[in-house]
């Protein structure tokens, strides 16, 4: 390891603005400091040379000067690959020809890392790289700027999530993620060793969020990971992603659980457009506040609005159809978000426990949440009453037998309740108009990925 410091690399700070008080800022003008971080680039001049030093807050200019630090060790710092990690102690000096106002002028420097060469992608070259490339390098792509801004509005997005739920009396709970029986059908359902026994991996947390509105806990949400081995290799779909489950008591209808949602989901929107200017404008996005209430339609009147515009629907919405609906909800009712209702049962029927309109029992009390034509949220009234859930669950041919842990929670006082299950990933997807979810994900698991 190469080090020109006499003592060691010590106060370190930031090169951009996390913290007031261990960022780089003019204030610190004349002042010597010491800042780590990867070499983004080198320009070298000959007598003058200019290092970008990178970390997760910002970028700062080095500025080397031969004469200065003399020919061999100017050499050896303007040698060192792009992507070794650096440290630099020198003098901040205000210089308004540099993004940020200011460069640091190096009296030592220590190479913390070097990186071999060549890179396997560059990081701010402007060179297509396939996703497939930056996924097996994904240490490397999460480096680039714009892939940091995404994750650094899905943080937001939790965090605008978080707020409204906590906010309105929500409590954040965490339910099992290895379970006995699946809650939407046993196609889809990842099948793992569990001792003696067998067991899966949870595509949802909706029977535990149901075992806890029978436990007393009336108002709770879940964030954590789902999985679904659907054989669907598309630009939306994965089998490991991240949910967002709520689940309320004591309500009248399927309309309460909607207020929540859209509230929630305008609240987020406001967070992300309030705090993530710089992402967003790093990533060339618009968005805009959230109108309320979101439009709602019902499941028959989008079939009617899709025949009239020409596209025939055979049972449910298929891509081409949810498009296309998105497109007429927007020139009809001036919204992105929306609101799909009255499920036919026939097309609920894996969902055992939705609700059916006692007035029409080929209708369920269950809606999808859309956002120009991709379904985000799917969501409703529960059944709570015990002999029509079980009959529901016979008409399925589920095993009741299975699910007596979960039946027994019926038996005992189990108040009206529905809820709803929302993917971050599509979200963020939408929201950020991204060519494919797998872009959301830090280290995404589909059909033929689980590495890195």
């Amino acid at each position: 390891m190469v080090s020109h410091f006499g003592d060691g690399v010590t106060g370190l700070v930031n090169l951009g603005e996390r913290s007031e008080n261990c960022s780089l800022s003019l204030n610190m003008a004349g002042k010597k400091v010491t800042v780590a971080g990867w070499i983004q680039d080198t320009r070298n001049l000959g007598g003058i040379a200019f290092i970008l030093l990178r970390d997760r807050t910002g970028v700062v200019q080095v500025t080397a000067v031969k004469k200065k630090m003399g020919d061999e060790i100017f050499s050896e710092l303007t040698g060192i690959p792009r992507e070794s990690i650096l440290a630099v102690s020198g003098e901040l000096k205000a210089n308004d020809q540099v993004a940020g106002g200011f460069e640091i002028l190096p009296d030592e420097f220590q190479i913390l890392s070097q990186a071999e060469t060549p890179l396997p992608l560059g990081i701010v070259d402007k060179v297509g790289v396939e996703l497939d490339t930056r996924l097996n390098n994904r240490f490397l792509d999460l480096r680039k700027e714009q892939v940091l801004a995404v994750f650094q509005t899905r943080d937001l997005v939790l965090k605008g999530m978080r707020e409204y739920l906590t906010g309105n009396g929500f409590i954040e709970v965490h339910t099992p993620k290895i379970v006995a029986a699946g809650a939407e059908g046993g196609s889809t359902l990842f099948p793992i060793e569990y001792f003696e026994k067998q067991a899966y991996l949870a595509q949802s947390s909706q029977l535990y969020k149901q075992m806890l509105m029978a436990a007393g806990f009336d108002r709770i949400y879940e964030i954590a990971p789902a999985y679904r081995a659907e054989q669907s290799d598309t630009v939306r779909h994965l089998a490991e992603f991240t949910s967002l489950d709520m689940e309320m008591s004591f309500i009248e209808s399927s309309e309460d659980v909607m207020c929540v949602l859209e509230e929630m989901v305008a609240h987020t929107f406001d967070v992300v457009i309030n705090h993530g200017i710089d992402q967003l404008d790093c990533l060339g996005v618009t968005l805009s506040k959230q109108k309320l209430p979101f439009p709602r339609v019902s499941f028959e009147k989008c079939i009617d609005m899709l025949s009239e515009s020409g596209i025939k629907v055979q049972g449910d919405l298929d891509t081409e159809a949810e498009k296309k609906l998105g497109e007429l909800m927007s020139e009809k009712h001036d919204s992105k978000l929306y609101f799909i209702t009255d499920f036919p049962t026939e097309l609920k029927k894996e969902t055992f426990y939705a609700m059916r309109d006692p007035d029409n029992p080929h209708l369920t009390r269950y809606f999808d949440l859309a956002y120009k034509g991709e379904e985000l949220v799917s969501g409703g009234q529960r059944e709570h009453r015990y002999d029509v859930l079980v009959s529901q669950m016979q008409e399925m041919g589920a095993n009741t037998d299975e699910f007596e842990f979960y039946l027994k929670a019926f038996k005992f006082g189990m108040p009206p309740h529905g809820g709803f299950g929302l993917g971050i990933e599509r979200v963020l997807h939408m929201m950020l108009n991204l060519p494919n979810i797998r872009e959301c994900v830090l280290f995404p698991r589909d059909m033929y990925r689980v590495v890195p």
